[in-house]
């Protein structure tokens, strides 16, 4: 057998592998559980190892093969260069392994490796952009701090405007009622949703909140028109560096594209592949050094 190669990207939400032959045929792909490796290290591990024997076994391959494989993760929390080694030390058994962080394999595949910036928006979200050998980042830090217009951020502020107006602290409304009664009817039982949500539960919330923002539910409405400033800042600050072509990537891509305003969706362009088109692209950067 010759060479093959596994392009793996590990999310807040769940981590996927992309497994393909010298010649670039897709042989298999897996998933797995959420494979935030700054978050969860041995979650994230479990995840990606997951998705690794689901693409391994879609091809009708076994172990033995991983030594064949030239890999490289693009994972969330890689940016913390421990996190990363302790990754790229994990026992998967692969020929080569390189890690770097999630944005930029969704950079590599979003333009092939020329400039542009992408902006990706899922659980998290993160501004990253690329001229020359200049990267440009913004955002990403994590929701405590950052990541505006992310799944978690529109999570947790619906969760609290749900638990505000359960107690008479704030209006109510439609999408308040169906979010207090999905996270089980009670404070009490919001409180307890809180202290053990992890980052992949609280952006379950955000296709709720846009649901009911597009049926004029005052309280969603006002939640993702602070998202979206989020967005158009970020979008913004990476037209100032100097990036005029900017890929909108991640799962709540669509859901904000027809909401921006004109100015920041004359930025934006289609990317030329996603995420795991940009592992592979680098893998076989590897394999050829």
């Amino acid at each position: 057998m010759g060479r093959l190669f596994l392009g793996m990207d590990g999310g807040g939400s769940n981590a996927r592998a992309r497994l393909v032959d010298d010649a670039g045929r897709r042989l298999g792909e897996g998933r797995g559980g959420p494979a935030n490796v700054g978050n969860d290290p041995e979650g994230a591990l479990a995840a990606l190892e997951a998705a690794t024997a689901a693409a391994l076994g879609a091809a009708g391959l076994s172990g033995s093969d991983r030594a064949e494989i030239v890999a490289v993760i693009g994972a969330a929390g890689a940016a913390n260069p421990g996190v990363a080694a302790r990754l790229a030390g994990a026992p998967f058994g692969f020929h080569r392994l390189r890690v770097v962080t999630d944005a930029e394999i969704a950079l590599e595949g979003a333009f092939a490796g020329a400039d542009g910036g992408i902006l990706i928006v899922g659980t998290g979200s993160q501004a990253y952009g690329r001229l020359g050998d200049r990267r440009i980042r913004f955002g990403g830090w994590g929701a405590a701090l950052s990541d505006g217009g992310s799944g978690v951020v529109i999570g947790r502020m619906a969760a609290r405007r749900a638990l505000e107006a359960h107690e008479g602290l704030a209006a109510s409304s439609a999408m308040t009622a169906a979010i207090l009664d999905r996270l089980g009817g009670s404070a009490m039982a919001l409180s307890a949703f809180g202290k053990t949500a992890r980052p992949s539960d609280w952006a379950a919330l955000a296709p709720m909140v846009f649901d009911h923002a597009d049926l004029g539910d005052p309280v969603a409405v006002s939640i993702v028109a602070a998202a979206v400033a989020d967005i158009e800042a970020l979008i913004g600050r990476l037209a100032v560096e100097g990036v005029g072509r900017i890929a909108l990537m991640g799962g709540l891509s669509p859901s904000y594209r027809r909401r921006l305003s004109s100015r920041s969706a004359s930025l934006l362009v289609d990317p030329v592949g996603d995420a795991l088109d940009g592992a592979l692209g680098l893998a076989r950067r590897d394999a050829g050094r």
